[in-house]
């Protein structure tokens, strides 16, 4: 009784210890960006580079306008909530922030308001999690509509556009 008594604490003991150290880490072995600070969509085991752009503003009254030359993006997906791999080298994955273009004027669009209000452009939901060192997943955290998309460091131009279709 006393023996499995022991080994019964001993057991729970070393169970313990690998919960509270996480165990073993698991190195991940899937594909990677072979450019940094660029995401990539991630399809199955292959990825795919997203189309990088710089935005152009146009300032209005109460608003800016940020938009790239082009009705649709070259780079599809037929995922209404894709994942991008990303590895971070001089844009946080934290800044990054997803949104919904409008196609007018031969031109994909969003319109930003200088005041946050209701009726302006919001950032969609993103989740942003940590694989290993400076390699992120970005995963869209709602279903996206078709239609054209740009992921977007918070305060820059810099756009990495793409399709839902």
């Amino acid at each position: 009784m006393k023996i499995n008594m022991r080994r019964t604490l001993w057991l729970a003991a070393i169970l313990l210890g690998l919960h509270s150290t996480g165990g073993p880490a698991a190195k991940y072995e899937g594909p990677r960006p072979p450019k940094p600070d660029v995401p990539y969509l991630l399809h199955a085991e292959s990825l795919v580079e997203t189309e990088v752009q710089e935005a152009k503003e146009e300032e209005r009254r109460n608003e800016v306008i940020a938009w790239v030359a082009g009705t649709s993006s070259p780079v599809r997906t037929p995922l209404a909530e894709p994942i991008f791999l990303f590895e971070s080298e001089k844009i946080p994955a934290e800044k990054m922030q997803l949104y919904k273009f409008e196609v007018r004027s031969g031109r994909r669009q969003v319109t930003i308001p200088k005041r946050p209000s209701k009726s302006g452009a919001r950032p969609l939901r993103l989740n942003v999690t940590q694989i290993e060192g400076k390699l992120y997943r970005l995963e869209a955290n709602e279903y996206l509509e078709n239609g054209e998309y740009s992921l977007s460091p918070a305060g820059s131009n810099q756009v990495f556009c793409f399709q839902v279709y």
